[in-house]
């Protein structure tokens, strides 16, 4: 799809306002690529990605009117999506590992695990590392994207999830130690 002008774009928030299935299909379009990569970092498998976004579109154009013209209407829409995995995941919310502050700790000290190494190889294709993601538990995957990808803090995503800030750690820390083991096994292998 091309560029849209701001007046056109208007029209077509407009569009969607009012309930016109050809601007709800236009914005779909315009945002499922980018949208659909989001969901697919925080879903097992392509089909849960989808199951995801389209909850996260029903949430778009249900709260169009909320859109207040401030910011980019793409963020905005992120912003949904991202929500809308959360609330998935709190949802299926049996999957989390609790683990306390004083076990995380002491992981740490004693395995290294909350290090993060910076090693050199060979490039890894983003199809490789999403693979690898989505093999992660849905909490060490949730945590990992919210951390890394979203940048929110421990804090943050213990308040987001319902969690604690160790799990929230201990999750980050276990998610790093089996994509290290994965990458591991699949740079030597090349």
């Amino acid at each position: 799809m091309g560029a849209v002008s701001k007046h056109e774009f208007e029209l077509l928030i407009a569009g969607c306002l009012q309930g016109d299935r050809a601007s709800q299909q236009q914005v779909y379009e315009r945002f499922y690529g980018k949208m659909m990569g989001l969901c697919l970092r925080y879903a097992k498998d392509a089909d849960e990605a989808k199951d995801i976004l389209q909850e996260g579109f029903i949430k778009v154009f249900a709260n169009m009117s909320k859109y207040n013209n401030k910011g980019s209407f793409e963020g905005w829409i992120r912003r949904i999506v991202v929500n809308t995995a959360i609330d998935h995941f709190r949802r299926n919310k049996n999957h989390f590992v609790h683990v306390d502050d004083d076990y995380m700790d002491h992981l740490q000290e004693k395995e290294g695990y909350g290090a993060v190494e910076d090693d050199e190889g060979p490039p890894i294709e983003t199809k490789r590392v999403l693979a690898e993601v989505q093999k992660l538990s849905p909490a060490y995957r949730t945590v990992f994207n919210l951390y890394v990808l979203e940048g929110l803090s421990h804090k943050e995503i213990s308040d987001s999830l319902g969690i604690s800030i160790g799990t929230s750690k201990s999750n980050l820390a276990k998610a790093k130690m089996n994509l290290k083991k994965a990458f591991h096994k699949v740079l030597n292998y090349q």
